[in-house]
């Protein structure tokens, strides 16, 4: 499942996007599994929400794209996971692809980005971030995809970043803080959690440079 939120990718370069990370290009990812353990539980859903940013350099969502993944061969299942989330693996209606094809087509989105941006990788953005990565790395090894776009060992962590923005690293209480809405019946859906995250990432983001603490390079024609 596809949506669109906030603004749409633009035909030309975004203002700035490939100087404030150092030509990394930030993507929320968000994860829902069968369990804890990234070696031997279930990967069944992943969403990413791409970001670019407007003409005051301010970062702001673009679209947030999920897909369903079948279990791999073999995986963990465990029922109290299965029952926090609401998933059910074996609905038809889920329309799961396997890991393969899912993760394939979202990383082909990502790739589009970081040209579109004139980037040189996507960095993981996530709330407790090292839990998504683990996953997505680990399913990317297992059906032996080449070209993941994400580095590999850095990501952005927004619970780490709300503890420090807003004193509290649950998503819901650090949006709660952060003035966005949060619909506790809509969590702990990869889509919906993902564009959650990029709401409080963009947000942290943009409210430290209003502060001072990040100021867009001026152009180097404005110099002469």
């Amino acid at each position: 499942m596809d949506t669109h939120a906030t603004a749409m990718m633009p035909d030309t370069e975004p203002s700035l996007m490939k100087d404030r990370f150092r030509g990394f290009l930030p993507v929320v990812v968000d994860v829902e599994t069968g369990g804890f353990n990234c070696h031997t539980d279930a990967l069944l859903e992943v969403a990413i929400t791409l970001l670019t940013m407007n003409d005051a350099g301010e970062l702001v969502i673009s679209e947030t794209h999920s897909r369903n993944v079948e279990p791999f061969e073999g995986a963990n299942l465990e029922p109290s996971a299965l029952e926090f989330t609401g998933i059910d693996p074996e609905n038809p209606l889920r329309g799961a692809l396997p890991e393969a094809i899912a993760l394939g087509e979202l990383f082909a989105l990502v790739r589009q980005s970081i040209k579109a941006h004139q980037c040189n990788r996507a960095i993981l953005v996530g709330h407790n971030a090292h839990f998504d990565a683990g996953f997505l790395n680990v399913a990317s090894e297992r059906v032996g995809l080449k070209r993941n776009p994400f580095h590999p060992f850095s990501y952005f962590d927004t619970a780490t970043l709300a503890s420090l923005a807003f004193g509290h690293n649950v998503l819901a209480r650090g949006c709660a803080l952060a003035g966005i809405d949060f619909d506790n019946a809509e969590a702990h859906s990869a889509c919906y959690d993902a564009a959650k995250t990029a709401e409080l990432f963009c947000l942290i983001v943009n409210r430290w440079q209003s502060l001072g603490g990040w100021t867009p390079p001026v152009p180097t024609g404005d110099l002469e």
